[in-house]
């Protein structure tokens, strides 16, 4: 509803003004006038309506008052194009290509995956502030530009792919490990829709290892889910986890998506690669049994298609494994400037530096990755851990 009112309308907060309104005008009037037979026609109306009387109310230039006079309420619905799943559709459209692939993915996070801009800002590594201006600034350059927001064609969707998949991604690990102070800590609404979503795609365009290499990466996730907060309430490491209460159908899927991926001899990309991680790690029955250098192998790899700073983080708790956390933790200081903002790079020095002895280092980053991390069960097993060094 938003895409198709930014259409019309040619203005994103408009749009999602009307939206907003239109569905607090349900709230309002359907307890007592009951559901209307076509709820989806209902709310395209009204909020068609809200945006005409907000257009008419704001502005006082002619051109304005005749641009609202000349919006029908009977325009033809806008055709569905090849996507039949309402939300996906409207994924795919505002992934617009004319924004900067950052920007079309926050944008799209905040109209569409529900996440809210403290929770985008934290995915990017951002300050909130900052995330509300680049958001602002992206609607800005659409409205500027006059950038048409259309159901794209099926040639368009490979273009638009990219982004689509990592706002799937970020919905995801949001809902894997809710960043908010006020939320659950896992939000299986979010996890469960990015997966049905990522399936559609796959069924779209089954051919694209990056959507199978995506699926899989959150099966394999998933898989784990029962085992990563204990009963009272405490994230479980990866390496502390019941391997026996993981979802074995959903390993044995993710482990086909990635096989075959392997199977076609083709350049792995990023999605893939996280997923084969993700393969090595649940195809051991024991922690001591992870097979390491094959896990920074394929970091390797990783790096040379995103030399970011997380995946650094992430190579470097593999590094420990094979060459000691001092090793590791040299590669982890390095990082500091970049990544003093997020709570899991703390948290892995902290426990880089207590595997050295270094005990009152240790203390010092833990209680600075608990000031930082807004998740309940990660903040109560990082507090056990630093209350462990005595």
């Amino acid at each position: 509803m938003v895409a198709a009112l930014t259409r019309r309308f040619g203005d994103l907060d408009v749009a999602e003004e009307a939206a907003a309104d239109a569905f607090a005008a349900a709230v309002e009037r359907w307890p007592a006038d009951g559901v209307p037979p076509n709820p989806g026609g209902w709310f395209t109306t009204t909020a068609t309506r809200k945006a005409i009387d907000r257009i008419r109310r704001e502005s006082r230039r002619e051109d304005k008052q005749k641009e609202a006079h000349l919006v029908s309420y009977d325009d033809p619905p806008e055709p569905a194009g090849p996507i039949d799943d309402d939300r996906l559709r409207l994924i795919f459209t505002c992934c617009h290509p004319a924004l900067a692939m950052e920007t079309r993915v926050a944008l799209t996070l905040r109209m569409v995956g529900g996440l809210t801009v403290p929770e985008i800002a934290r995915a990017f590594l951002v300050r909130p502030a900052a995330m509300e201006q680049r958001i602002t600034r992206a609607k800005a350059k659409i409205k500027a530009a006059r950038i048409p927001y259309r159901v794209p064609s099926a040639e368009d969707l490979p273009l638009r792919l990219s982004g689509v998949l990592a706002v799937l991604f970020l919905v995801f690990n949001e809902g894997y490990l809710a960043t908010g102070p006020g939320t659950d800590p896992v939000r299986h609404d979010l996890t469960d829709e990015a997966i049905r979503l990522t399936r559609l795609i796959r069924a779209l365009l089954p051919g694209d290892g990056e959507v199978a290499g995506l699926l899989a990466l959150m099966l394999l996730t998933e898989a784990r889910r029962t085992a990563r907060v204990s009963a009272d309430g405490e994230l479980v490491a990866l390496a502390e986890q019941d391997r026996g209460s993981w979802d074995a159908a959903l390993i044995a899927e993710g482990h086909r998506l990635v096989r075959a991926r392997i199977a076609t001899g083709m350049p792995p990309g990023r999605y893939q690669l996280l997923a084969a991680i993700n393969a090595v790690h649940t195809s051991a029955r024991d922690v001591r049994d992870t097979d390491w250098s094959q896990i920074a192998a394929l970091y390797d790899q990783l790096t040379r298609l995103d030399p970011s700073p997380i995946v650094a983080l992430n190579r470097a708790i593999a590094v420990a494994e094979l060459d000691g956390p001092e090793v590791a933790l040299a590669t982890v200081d390095h990082l500091g400037s970049v990544l003093d903002g997020y709570h899991a790079y703390h948290a892995t020095r902290a426990d880089l530096l207590r595997r050295l002895g270094r005990s009152r280092d240790a203390r010092a980053a833990y209680d600075r990755a608990i000031e930082l991390a807004g998740n309940t069960a990660e903040t109560a097993y990082l507090k056990r851990r630093r209350d462990q060094l005595g």
